[in-house]
């Protein structure tokens, strides 16, 4: 099943979705504590790779993290080959929308991503979708790029779930990231570009907005965008 988003056979159906609803959608902040376990302290940038549905919203949370140097939205989990905007909709590419996200150790830590992630970033407990998406594609996983990674993401998990945190189980995935493709041009800085857009102002919007509630320190009001990276690179 696709999403109404920007491909949508009618923009008159993507409207009338957005003046129906809320202005806002009733998505509570979930606070959770934090890790009890985290990665140790390291030199240089590090990266981590996030799945939690459209990658529009997981990009426009990391983008405005402080520590986050760059967030890039793309896919992981299947071949360079199918890493296709397109093949990616089928959900038959075993690839998810994914989040590159590199950050700098000494300002923020693995752990603290991963409290972001869970907390206001997506609904862990939702198989395979997230709100109005569902496939595959749109599966909560976390894509590791060490054993300390997983060391952390499995104890953060068994930890939420031990605290029940939420009504029903965490369904994360957790795996070793093999590659990650950048996605499209187009998809990049989504959020920022098109903040009036129906489906980032009621899905999207408000994670933003929570993630400045809950995690004011760690809020950056000036979003650190993939342009501006391009540009100065």
């Amino acid at each position: 099943m696709r999403r109404t988003r920007f491909h949508v056979p009618s923009l008159l159906a993507a409207l009338a979705l957005a003046f129906a609803a809320p202005a806002r959608a009733a998505e509570e902040a979930v606070v959770i504590p934090t890790p009890a376990i985290d990665a140790a302290p390291a030199s240089g940038i590090q990266t981590a790779v996030l799945a939690g549905g459209c990658f529009w919203g997981v990009q426009g949370v990391f983008q405005h993290t402080a520590g986050v140097v760059n967030a890039v939205s793309g896919y992981a989990g299947g071949t360079k080959a199918t890493a296709d905007y397109r093949m990616v909709s089928s959900g038959t590419t075993g690839h998810a929308e994914a989040v590159e996200v590199k950050y700098d150790p000494k300002k923020i830590t693995y752990g603290k991503i991963l409290q972001i992630f869970f907390s206001v970033v997506h609904d862990p407990t939702q198989l395979d979708r997230q709100g109005p998406d569902v496939g595959t594609q749109y599966r909560s996983a976390i894509f590791t790029t060490s054993d300390e990674q997983k060391k952390v993401a499995d104890a953060y998990i068994a930890q939420l779930n031990g605290a029940k945190v939420y009504k029903k189980p965490i369904v994360t995935k957790i795996g070793a990231l093999e590659a990650f493709y950048p996605a499209e041009a187009y998809h990049q800085d989504y959020l920022t570009l098109h903040p009036t857009q129906p489906y980032i102002a009621y899905n999207d919007i408000p994670k933003v907005e929570n993630l400045k509630k809950l995690f004011a320190d760690n809020y950056l009001e000036k979003p650190t965008l993939v342009s501006a990276s391009k540009a100065t690179n």
